[in-house]
């Protein structure tokens, strides 16, 4: 750190990445500034992560709602307001919001409300056209969803509008078939909407265990979510009264009121002046960086999704505490990237951790997956058919547990604890040796022969 430059470190961008790494630097002792044109917290505060799992948590209600009468509750004269839960979720983000500004403001962070653009190794430009010095740059600006280059695309909206619809649309189409687009589809099928998920390709959930995305997938078809496979589209149409008609190859058209584009997220590099200065991007424009989140130009530095390795927020999280113990705190420090846990807060939930079956097919010398195909207590008594699958991938040569992956009622909260067994390697033996806790979905992983 030296005093020949406005800031030690410089940030672009407030998300959960560029926060921890702030803020963190800052205790360190460096004088930290940081650059946020929307607003503090990014994609997951804002308009992602956390609003979407409110949205779920009131879609669940519908389900929950309807169980209860079985479990002796009068519940006959329910009526949904989406008014009231968008507005709820928006007030929950601003008081986040406020939480993230309080958190840099306590660890003396000075926030910029303004866009900024590197133009030069140590120089940032701000969108008033004055410009500061740092003695290390920080790109943590996130992604943004990307939108397919298909006439009248424009007629569609991403996840970022979601949380701010007026009303609920009756027919909604959702493109791709990707864990936003599954959680969408649950959250607006819970919401009385007719949900038609179209897709390019053959599957959905492409990277999840096979037996468990096709188990959705059953799910998900029984409930009355329609899917269309090997369907790219061709073009959308705003007809007079507002609705939209929507071409697709092969298929018949679709009528619908509201599209959703759910097909990928880009880097968000576009005119920040990193080519400029010459830090190599990937061909999506993804900041190419090493080990320790250091790009090919030494003083600038990238971590979260604008890196897109692993596009989740905890990764983010612990890359910016790894980039500020390494760069300030004298503590070297690098993320492994091994079995990440991972989920999809799809109805009913999917999460996993590791190898998946096809994945040990392929890299281990022999393998044994263990299933647990089974109906939950709750839905014993609810009258509904709907069943949970447990799966566990074991290397058979060393019985460690190399994967589990599970979709059915709180999944994701069971698979938190799992999956500190798989990081620690323990074998399928001391999960044998470990007494169930019972009445639980959650002793099925140990009672599996």
């Amino acid at each position: 750190m030296t005093t020949s430059y406005d800031y030690d470190l410089f940030v672009l961008g407030a998300g959960s990445g560029g926060v921890r790494a702030s803020r963190v630097s800052a205790a360190h002792g460096a004088r930290v500034a940081v650059a946020e044109e929307y607003r503090v917290g990014g994609t997951c505060v804002i308009r992602g992560c956390v609003p979407k799992k409110l949205l779920v948590y009131g879609a669940h209600f519908a389900e929950d709602l309807q169980d209860a009468r079985r479990f002796g509750w009068d519940v006959d004269h329910c009526r949904f307001d989406w008014p009231t839960l968008r507005d709820n979720v928006l007030f929950e983000v601003e008081r986040l919001e406020g939480i993230y500004n309080d958190i840099l403001e306590r660890n003396e962070v000075e926030v910029i409300p303004q866009r900024a653009r590197i133009s030069g190794p140590h120089e940032v430009t701000l969108e008033d056209g004055s410009k500061v010095t740092a003695g290390t740059i920080l790109v943590a600006v996130g992604a943004r969803p990307f939108v397919p280059d298909v006439p009248g695309a424009e007629h569609g909206i991403t996840s970022n509008e979601v949380f701010h619809l007026e009303t609920l649309p009756k027919r909604v189409v959702i493109a791709g078939g990707g864990y936003i687009a599954s959680e969408f589809a649950g959250i607006f099928h819970q919401f009385s909407c007719h949900v038609t998920v179209v897709n390019r390709g053959d599957r959905i959930l492409r990277h999840y265990d096979e037996q468990i995305r096709d188990r959705l997938l059953t799910i998900s078809l029984m409930k009355g979510i329609d899917f269309k496979f090997n369907a790219p589209f061709e073009k959308i149409e705003k007809k007079e009264d507002g609705s939209l008609r929507i071409q697709l190859q092969g298929q018949d058209p679709i009528e619908a009121d509201m599209l959703l584009w759910a097909v990928g997220r880009n880097p968000n590099t576009e005119g920040l002046g990193l080519e400029e200065v010459g830090v190599k991007l990937g061909k999506n424009g993804a900041v190419l960086v090493d080990d320790d989140n250091q790009s090919s130009v030494p003083s600038i530095y990238a971590i979260g999704d604008v890196t897109d390795r692993v596009q989740l927020t905890p990764v983010a999280i612990r890359e910016g505490q790894a980039f500020a113990e390494t760069v300030f705190g004298g503590n070297p420090t690098r993320v492994d990237y091994e079995n990440i846990p991972s989920a999809v807060f799809s109805h009913p939930p999917i999460a996993g951790v590791g190898m998946t079956e096809s994945q040990a097919r392929d890299k281990l010398g022999s393998y044994k997956a263990y299933v647990s195909d089974f109906r939950p207590m709750k839905n014993v008594l609810a009258g509904r058919n709907e069943r949970a699958l447990y799966k566990i991938i074991i290397d058979e040569e060393t019985d460690q547990v190399v994967g589990i992956h599970m979709i059915g009622p709180d999944a994701p909260e069971i698979l938190q604890a799992a999956a500190i067994a798989v990081k620690a390697g323990l074998t399928k033996k001391q999960f044998d040796e470990t007494i169930a806790l019972h009445p639980t979905m959650s002793e099925e992983l140990v009672l599996m022969r």
